[in-house]
């Protein structure tokens, strides 16, 4: 388990406290990304790649969550699919993000940051 503190979501109806893990974080932002049409895929590690190939799904790869003075700070690493619009996909992975994250916790976020780290070619077929 991770060192970083939860994050608490303020609530006066007396009934107690909600804490949020950042790993709930990193989830709910990296299912709102491929929700985005022109995202192939999120990059991950050694680790998430071979829990992928033995059927484990991981919804945070390529999703890195911090939390600082100024609030919640997302960095996503995606890999887009060739010939869509790079600056129109990250705006609408970063809008889909930061709605889905207010709507499922009542949390701002400060920034989403979305780094390309590759295009995805289209298979041609021609090995056929």
């Amino acid at each position: 388990m991770s060192e970083q503190p939860l994050l608490n979501v303020h609530d006066d109806s007396g009934l107690g406290k909600v804490e949020i893990a950042p790993e709930v974080i990193e989830v709910i932002a990296g299912i709102a990304a491929t929700e985005v049409e022109g995202l192939y895929a999120m990059r991950g590690n050694f680790a998430s790649g071979m829990a992928e190939k033995l059927g484990k799904k991981s919804h945070s790869k390529g999703v890195k969550v911090e939390l600082t003075e100024d609030g919640i700070s997302v960095d996503l690493y995606v890999i887009l699919k060739f010939g869509v619009s790079i600056p129109y996909v990250a705006e609408q992975i970063q809008s889909n993000i930061r709605q889905s994250l207010k709507t499922m916790t009542s949390l701002e976020v400060s920034e989403v940051n979305v780094h390309v780290v590759g295009i995805h070619m289209e298979d041609t077929g021609a090995e056929e």
